[in-house]
């Protein structure tokens, strides 16, 4: 089982339906993104690494950003491509980065060894406002011009690493999620709440789940406990993941 398997399935059962909802308690902003609109921009930035800047399949893709919707969208079109990801603890030398401003400072110097693709994380995935270091490519600048659908020449399969930690395997990470998750309903799977940043293990957990159970998530950072009770609420969650 793969991510581009379950992702197309769920193309096929209902593609208006939303699969993200990201809240930034301290800004107040709000993003929701049905299936259609999640798999083009997996596909743009699954275009982005291989297309651009060479990525193949079996690479590592390294993820270095704060709690986003972004962040699954990378996790996905590292998937799609076949790349391993891996995170800042990840004893692993990457063969891309993809950073956020708290983070650009210490990714930059090794803009002329590898790539690294910097993310605003400013509403609606826009540019830096701002120059970038020499070398560093601006994620907000470079991937509204990628495609809508991406093909890999060399598609993974199950037994391709889906984390560097722990050597998981798509098929480990995806049938062990299916399995965890509600069996769908005419209404759809699970609506499921976590404050687990994506680019960690706990959150890439929460994202295989969803995506397993043919569901949704609801990603929340910065909430206090009362201000995540609020949010499930109003969302209809139905289930809690830990962080």
């Amino acid at each position: 089982m793969t991510f581009g398997e379950l992702l197309g399935r769920e193309l096929r059962r209902d593609p208006g339906r939303p699969l993200l909802t990201w809240y930034d308690d301290g800004t107040g902003e709000r993003v929701e993104l049905s299936v259609a609109t999640y798999a083009n921009w997996v596909a743009k930035v699954a275009s982005l690494l291989v297309e651009e800047h060479d990525l193949e399949r079996g690479d590592v893709l390294l993820v270095d950003l704060p709690s986003h919707w972004l962040g699954p969208v990378f996790l996905g079109a590292a998937w799609t491509a076949g790349l391993a990801v891996a995170f800042p603890s990840s004893d692993v030398a990457p063969n891309v980065v993809v950073c956020g401003p708290a983070s650009l400072a210490t990714w930059a110097p090794r803009a002329d060894d590898l790539p690294v693709l910097a993310c605003a994380l400013l509403p609606m995935g826009v540019r830096f406002a701002e120059p970038l270091p020499p070398g560093v490519h601006d994620v907000g600048v470079e991937v509204w011009g990628q495609p809508d659908a991406f093909t890999p020449y060399d598609p993974p399969t199950g037994a391709d690493l889906a984390l560097v930690e722990g050597q998981v395997t798509q098929d480990e990470l995806f049938r062990g999620s299916a399995a965890a998750g509600s069996a769908p309903t005419a209404t759809g799977g699970d609506r499921l709440l976590s404050a687990a940043n994506p680019a960690s293990p706990p959150g890439v957990a929460a994202c295989a789940r969803a995506l397993g159970s043919s569901g949704s998530l609801v990603l929340v950072a910065g909430a206090d406990a009362a201000r995540l009770d609020a949010i499930a609420e109003a969302e209809r969650v139905t289930g809690r993941l830990p962080a």
